[in-house]
């Protein structure tokens, strides 16, 4: 099973690589229709449509069940390793309530609340 999943891994990588050049190359004017680019490439024309009109890859965007926006995650990450460093890391009812106050700050009625992940 492994490299089954290696294989379907190593080809989306390859798909994406290819879809960037072929986005690279209509930017630069070198191919002058995105049917043609998609041919060459080999790539799906409706997926390089997507792109060019900015749609970011699913594997790299963030997902809309994030509650924290990513720097505040960072910042309660930053916590947690300060408070290990100086021999107090916090339990995981404390980092919650971190959280918590943090969605607080957006003032969002009813007010949000992380889960236990």
């Amino acid at each position: 099973m492994p490299l089954i999943r290696s294989q379907s891994s190593r080809n989306s990588i390859e798909q994406e690589g290819r879809i960037l050049l072929a986005i690279q190359a209509i930017k630069n004017r070198e191919i002058s229709s995105i049917r043609e680019a998609a041919r060459i490439f080999a790539v799906p024309r409706s997926t390089l449509t997507t792109r060019l009109r900015g749609v970011q890859n699913r594997a790299i965007s963030r997902p809309n069940s994030h509650k924290l926006i990513e720097i505040e995650e960072e910042s309660l990450i930053k916590w947690i390793i300060s408070m290990d460093s100086r021999g107090s890391a916090p339990r995981p009812s404390t980092i919650r309530e971190m959280a918590n106050l943090l969605l607080k700050l957006y003032g969002i009625t009813p007010v949000l609340s992380v889960g236990e992940n």
